[in-house]
């Protein structure tokens, strides 16, 4: 418990405390408590109530319900609630619990205008339990509601949320204070402080501690991000390689395990408030993860002196200062504190409360990421739901091959569905507890469908941290019978085939042998399967290599069978179907290799199209162009010469030019010509969501106009956002293949 106290008493009052003593021993200058205050629970109990300048908590508070409010927009999903909750739409939903459903659309929306002035509650500081009441309760109605959507900054911020509700933290620069003078810039006990710097504390720690993961450490989780143009920098003194294992891994992992211990220690504040906010504000462009990195870089001055925001807004000038945060230095007393000012003060029961709520959720906080061998149900190749347990980034999937087969009960016919028909959502592939949701889901919509009494069976291929592609679920099993529990293991999960992790060395050798034309599968299967494959027309001169075990390939129409042993390969027809079985006692290991050769005749017939338009512009091509063409003299590709050109691959080489260009001209763009982009988009994200609660709201109260107004209505709030540079690269992607950008 020392630990935690120390993230918190050391830096709980200004120096001219009259309760802290005048001399001070080592360990209290260094942990801002004595060593008297654990040795008795009244003595502890006083410790945790202990007069603390509410500063910096109400500057916390204000910033967090500001960020809430920007996310609720974003991504908790206000601006596109009318896709996900649709009237009457066939979805196919993950709740935690399966009594947690959907209101009406409607009335979601109302719960999401709850949740917003919560949230705008507790950033004002009016009304600011029951903000956080109005908050917390919709928050986290939400978020058990879809654990598809689940990350550890959603569950974060439910859990701030929380705390917020039980703390003092409208004390400081709060609305309250102006209706309630006697709140009005009072103390606030130590425990509040203790919660939140504890809380930002196992975030950081725990992720590093998570990031011991072997995968991690040897640079396979986030092996990608690299070749990202954040760490160019680095490449100039570093190899990629280098970049990969030293930077993203071995700095991320540094970062976290350190961070909290750094933010602590005055000498080492400054350091890491600069290595703290580098890195968040990195990774709030690598990633989509919303206000997180923002909600970190606020949470980091919790660790500065409590009184930090009197001295910073007392160098404003002083026709501010109505309007900033109080500057005066003394905070009146607070019957949430308890003073030891008399020999031995009385404690009330909500001081000792508060001291148990302290303790306790502390313990539960480090106990609930390491509980997984309770919820056994949970866990698949990793431990549990992902969202709880600070386990950031360390696992990255691909998944190759998902097919969804179904049998009807009463007839015996067997189809096969889209994967992800009937929901929004991809993560119900990598979890046994969302896959029987999903499959019970799906036994209940295709009856609509005269399939009755359906069999659903999944057969899903991932690959972990760049490991061989594998089955991830028995696909001979029957989800929608099969039993579930939370605390029993799924019988259903295959095991994930770590005892082949080395091979990933060797892939990377076999990778860098190949051409850039050529692509490659790795494939490893159990003993008794077999993997089912059709090569598309495009694929041409594809193989199969066996690395180890032995197999049989079936080629289907011509009804002929193959044995491979290791070192052995064969080529596959384009066009057909072929199966693969796995006919040794240990699992398979194999490859596929192939060739696009529509994409690389497409390449190609860029490339002359590209060296003939030089040629015309640079006036060495001194033959007439044919009327096809044409169109490539137009200047740079403008969409003029697109709707012009007759033959399809000049098209398509105009519109590539030409969104290339415009994704060229954005990368380029100054900082001003960024941040309106930014700010229109934001503009658009928001401007929507409040007309369609608009619109919601007065349905609810006035019902439903006409169809053709509610159409106009909806066609007015959809103002179309303005493309972002992300969706304009994979457009390109799409277009000219995987490794043009």
């Amino acid at each position: 418990m020392s630990q935690y106290l120390a993230l918190s008493a050391k830096k709980d009052t200004d120096p001219k405390n009259l309760d802290m003593p005048q001399t001070k021993s080592k360990m209290e200058k260094l942990f801002g408590f004595r060593k008297e205050d654990l040795t008795s629970w009244h003595s502890l109990v006083s410790l945790l109530n202990r007069p603390t300048d509410p500063a910096s908590l109400g500057i916390f508070r204000c910033l967090f319900g500001l960020l809430m409010v920007i996310d609720i927009t974003q991504e908790r999903g206000l601006s596109h609630l009318d896709y996900k909750y649709l009237d009457g739409a066939p979805v196919c939903r993950f709740p935690l619990f399966n009594v947690v459903q959907p209101l009406p659309m409607d009335w979601m929306y109302l719960v999401y205008v709850v949740m917003f002035f919560g949230a705008l509650g507790i950033m004002l500081g009016c009304f600011y339990r029951l903000s956080c009441l109005m908050f917390i309760s919709t928050y986290w109605y939400i978020f058990l509601l879809d654990k598809t959507a689940w990350n550890n900054h959603s569950y974060l911020y439910g859990l701030i949320g929380f705390q917020l509700t039980f703390m003092d933290a409208n004390r400081y620069w709060s609305i309250d204070g102006l209706r309630r003078p006697s709140i009005r810039n009072a103390h606030v006990p130590l425990w509040n402080y203790t919660l939140l710097r504890t809380q930002i504390f196992i975030v950081y720690f725990l992720a590093g501690l998570k990031k011991l993961d072997a995968d991690w450490v040897e640079g396979y989780s986030m092996s990608y991000l690299a070749h990202h143009w954040l760490f160019d920098p680095f490449k100039v003194i570093l190899p990629v390689e280098l970049v990969n294992l030293l930077v993203v891994h071995g700095g991320g992992l540094i970062l976290d395990l350190t961070a909290g211990y750094l933010l602590f220690f005055d000498a080492t504040r400054p350091y890491a408030f600069f290595f703290v906010s580098y890195f968040h504000c990195m990774n709030s462009q690598l990633f989509s993860i919303g206000m997180f990195s923002y909600t970190m870089m606020a949470s980091s001055p919790l660790f500065c002196y409590t009184d930090w925001p009197r001295r910073f807004f007392a160098r404003f000038p002083a026709f501010l200062r109505a309007v900033l945060p109080l500057t005066s230095p003394d905070p009146q007393p607070s019957t949430s504190c308890v003073y030891n000012e008399i020999q031995t003060p009385r404690l009330k029961l909500k001081h000792k409360l508060a001291a148990i709520f302290t303790i306790l959720y502390i313990t539960e906080q480090l106990f609930l990421p390491y509980s997984h061998f309770i919820t056994q149900g949970y866990n698949n190749w990793t431990n549990g739901l992902y969202g709880y347990s600070w386990d950031m980034m360390v696992h990255s999937r691909s998944h190759q091959h998902v097919k969804i087969t179904y049998k009807d009960g009463k007839t015996g016919e067997i189809g096969y569905l889209n994967p992800g028909v009937f929901t929004q959502s991809r993560r119900w592939k990598d979890h046994g507890d969302m896959l029987k949701q999903y499959a019970t889901c799906l036994n209940h919509f295709l009856p609509r469908y005269n399939i009755s009494d359906p069999e659903i069976y999944f057969d899903i291929w991932v690959s972990i941290n760049e490991r061989f592609q594998q089955r991830i679920f028995d696909p001979r099993v029957d989800v929608v019978k099969v039993d579930w529990s939370p605390f029993r293991p799924n019988t259903w999960l295959m095991p994930l085939l770590v005892d082949l992790s080395p091979w990933r060395t060797k892939f990377q050798e076999i990778e860098g042998s190949l051409d850039n034309q050529t692509e490659i599968v790795f494939i490893a299967d159990f003993p008794g399967l077999h993997l089912e494959n059709f090569v598309s027309e495009d694929l041409g001169n594809t193989s199969i290599s066996v690395l180890q075990g032995q197999v049989n390939v079936e080629i289907v129409e011509e009804k002929k069978n193959y044995t491979l042993q290791p070192g052995e390969q064969m080529k596959v027809s384009a066009g057909a179907y072929h199966k693969v079985y796995t006919v040794s006692e240990v699992p398979s290991c194999y490859m596929y290799i192939y060739v696009n050769t529509t994409e690389t005749a497409l390449q190609e017939n860029f490339t002359k199209l590209h060296d003939l338009q030089e040629r015309v512009r640079n006036g060495t091509e001194t033959e007439p162009l044919p009327p096809q063409l044409q169109p490539l003299i137009a200047a740079d590709g403008d969409e003029g010469s697109e709707v012009n050109a007759t033959d399809p691959i000049v098209q398509l080489f105009l519109k590539r030019q030409r969104r290339m260009k415009e994704v060229k001209k954005r990368r380029e763009a100054g900082a001003l010509e960024r941040l309106e982009r930014f700010a229109v988009k934001k503009y658009s994200t928001m401007r929507r969501g409040f007309l369609m609660t608009a619109i919601a709201m007065r349905n609810l109260v006035v019902g439903l106009p006409s169809l053709e107004q509610l159409t106009r209505e909806v066609a007015f709030a959809n103002m179309k956002e303005p493309q972002t540079e992300a969706n304009q690269d994979e457009r390109v992607k799409d277009e000219v293949g995987h490794g043009e950008l």
